[in-house]
């Protein structure tokens, strides 16, 4: 028995418009709540729309924006990583200390730092594929070996008096009559970089399909174990680079630094749309996602709201985006 599809049957060729796929992306709706938040703070406060105050905002958010990177990635496999706030601080001290005693090159330190940090990630990696244990068991473990090890190897103290490689990101340049760091520039060139390695290579594909189904995706031919140990690595190498930014920002390595990082990272992905489930989400939506935490922080310290309603605010910020994820996936099952 054959069965004939009638024209009015057939898929549409070509598929979704583009008007209707730019609609449909998980970034739409984070992007339209910064978008309302911006002409919220606008408002009430005159200072806001400052090309100076946009240049502060991005300042505060390149490092946990980084961080929210590689976050991204390992969220879209269905992982999370509860570690890497302490693994920046971790790299961000190795590369400051190796620098600032001389004992080896500051270009050379910086390199250290961000292996010893990729190295973090593999480890990760191979527990979560090898043994297996669940991600969040791992990186909660590997949160507490590198916070101890940034203590110990610190002996508790900051390390000043940097060479200026270290620093170099922290430099400004002007765009018209606003300064902007060479870090936030750094930090915009990653997220484009990987969103063009998630949406447009072979690489991209695995890491999403990996997060929707790791079973589907061995089925397939992918190497689920090597897949996510890379992806671990990458995210790793991508804590490293915001262990430098942290540096060159704030001019020292300090070893209580990035303690609150790694629940502020989860919240921009949240907020950008990605899902916790895995295999849905932009990286692009990320970046929105630490702006708004960036622009609700800013805004509300214009208007002289205490930080503790600031801190209030993006938590159910949190709970709602957490909630619109999980009605959209019941409406897609």
């Amino acid at each position: 028995m054959t069965t004939t599809l009638t024209p009015s049957k057939l898929p549409a060729a070509g598929g979704p418009s583009l008007a209707r796929r730019l609609l449909t992306t998980p970034t739409v709706g984070p992007l339209a709540a910064l978008l309302l938040a911006c002409v919220f703070f606008s408002f009430n406060s005159d200072q806001f729309l400052s090309g100076g105050n946009f240049s502060l905002i991005i300042q505060q958010v390149m490092v946990v924006g980084t961080l929210a990177i590689g976050q991204t990635l390992i969220i879209l496999t269905a992982g999370i990583d509860l570690a890497n706030g302490a693994i920046m601080a971790f790299g961000g001290i190795l590369m400051a200390k190796l620098a600032a005693e001389g004992a080896v090159p500051p270009l050379v330190a910086i390199a250290l730092g961000l292996l010893v940090c990729a190295a973090f990630g593999a480890v990760n990696g191979l527990l979560v594929t090898t043994i297996p244990l669940p991600p969040f068991i791992v990186t909660l473990g590997m949160l507490n070996v590198a916070f101890a090890l940034t203590h110990i190897y610190s002996q508790d103290q900051t390390v000043v008096n940097l060479p200026a490689p270290l620093t170099a990101l922290g430099e400004t340049f002007a765009i018209g009559g606003t300064r902007v760091t060479y870090g936030s520039l750094l930090t915009i060139l990653l997220f484009l970089l990987f969103a063009y390695l998630l949406g447009q290579t072979a690489w991209g594909r695995h890491v999403y399909a990996l997060g929707n189904s790791p079973e589907v995706a061995r089925l397939t031919g992918i190497r689920t174990a090597r897949l996510t140990v890379g992806v671990y690595t990458v995210a790793g190498l991508v804590y490293g680079i915001a262990a430098l930014l942290l540096v060159s920002r704030t001019g020292v390595g300090d070893p209580q630094a990035g303690q609150t990082d790694n629940l502020d990272s989860i919240t921009a992905v949240v907020l950008g749309g990605t899902s916790l489930f895995g295999g849905r989400g932009l990286v692009l939506g990320t970046l929105v996602g630490a702006l708004i935490v960036g622009v609700f922080r800013n805004g509300l310290q214009l208007m002289g709201v205490p930080s503790i309603y600031q801190t209030l605010i993006t938590g159910v910020l949190v709970i709602l985006a957490v909630t619109v994820d999980q009605l959209s996936r019941r409406r897609i099952r």
